[in-house]
């Protein structure tokens, strides 16, 4: 059975964080801090554990920032070029999951100090990650800090200019909630452009999903986006815009589509069936698609199907799922199928009923059909 995730944070990790605390600073009251963090440590989960970290260096790190700054400084270990499962805390010092706690310290008890924090921070991302601490600062005092981010996006360190992506993401999961950029993305996209042919793959998911993000709020700003970046794009900027506009794509958005050269499809001819009327819960039904070109030319069609679920009230919950993306020729026909399976999941309850079914093609919605479902 694996290790709990939790477990990233045990009490060794903590004597070793209290070694080097004690190593830079011969006042530090080791056995307190200890003693403090093994309270029901074993009791508490993830983030409570980071969360006890934090608090108890605020107790045992002296109360002046720059001298419990520099102590933290000191105490880091080796980085970790964007290889965070490779990170640890050691001999050589601080490093790897015991970065988010210190992090979070900087966050809060460094706000008073925004240049020794940046400098801190930029320190600390390098060990780990400083996504979820530097927003506090974003939250603070916005344009300051981007334009402290705009100097990270063109750092030699990949980590760094990882942060700058990573750390303003509107909708970061687990991290504060950026409304001001929820609201305006404008700050955020300039910030990205910065980015958008890092050399490294890593840096380019980041700005990836940072558009997602915000996608989700302004669907059309990125699709213009996603025109203006495909402008002479590289194969690999390519990739990254297609991967940043996925949620546009699955939700069938048509500019989008069209940008990445899927325009609305030219079909004389389309059906999609099932291979029976009901489904049993816990089982799957085929779903049967033929699709014939009304065009003499060779369309491009990225081909999803959406699943109307039904609800406890009665209304339905549309889902859309990927079927395939595929190069029809001229005034030919191409037939498909697809499993389609309902069984338990943590994600959703299912309710008995008929479940509408429709196929969509290119952001258009084609042909549709319904299976019956049977708990």
């Amino acid at each position: 059975m694996p290790e709990p995730f939790k477990n990233v944070f045990d009490l060794d990790l903590v004597h070793t964080m209290a070694r080097h605390f004690q190593r830079i600073y011969p006042d530090f009251s080791y056995d307190a801090f200890i003693k403090e963090i093994s309270l029901d440590f074993n009791s508490l989960e993830f983030k409570q554990r980071s969360n006890r970290i934090c608090d108890v260096m605020e107790m045992y790190l002296p109360q002046d920032f720059e001298q419990a700054a520099r102590i933290i400084e000191l105490s880091l270990g080796d980085q970790i070029e964007g290889q965070w499962s490779s990170a640890v805390s050691d001999k050589n010092g601080i490093s790897g999951w015991a970065i988010l706690p210190m992090a979070d310290y900087v966050a809060k008890r460094g706000r008073a100090d925004f240049k020794r924090s940046m400098h801190l921070l930029k320190a600390l991302t390098k060990r780990n990650t400083a996504e979820f601490a530097i927003r506090y600062f974003l939250e603070a005092e916005p344009e300051r800090t981007l334009e402290v981010m705009k100097t990270w996006a063109q750092d030699d360190n990949i980590d760094v200019r990882r942060l700058a992506s990573e750390g303003c993401r509107p909708r970061l999961p687990w991290g504060l909630r950026l409304k001001k950029f929820v609201h305006d993305p404008e700050p955020v996209i300039e910030l990205l452009s910065l980015l958008k042919d890092d050399p490294s793959e890593y840096v380019r998911r980041s700005v990836a999903n940072n558009l997602n993000d915000i996608a989700k709020d302004h669907p059309d700003r990125v699709c213009e986006v996603a025109i203006e970046w495909l402008q002479n794009a590289s194969p690999e900027r390519t990739a990254l815009i297609k991967h940043g506009c996925r949620t546009l794509v699955k939700n069938g958005h048509v500019g989008t589509l069209e940008a990445l050269g899927y325009r609305v499809a030219q079909l004389s001819n389309v059906k999609l069936s099932t291979s029976a009327p009901k489904l049993k819960f816990g089982s799957y039904i085929e779903l049967m698609a033929n699709i014939e070109s009304g065009d003499n030319k060779t369309q491009s069609l990225m081909i999803d199907y959406i699943v109307h679920h039904q609800k406890a009230n009665g209304s339905t919950s549309p889902k859309v799922f990927k079927w395939k993306t595929l190069e029809l020729a001229p005034n030919s026909q191409t037939s498909l199928k697809k499993r389609h399976t309902i069984k338990p999941i943590t994600t959703r309850v299912y309710y008995p009923g008929v479940h509408k079914v429709e196929l969509q093609i290119n952001g258009n919605v084609v042909a549709d059909t319904q299976f019956e479902l049977e708990m």
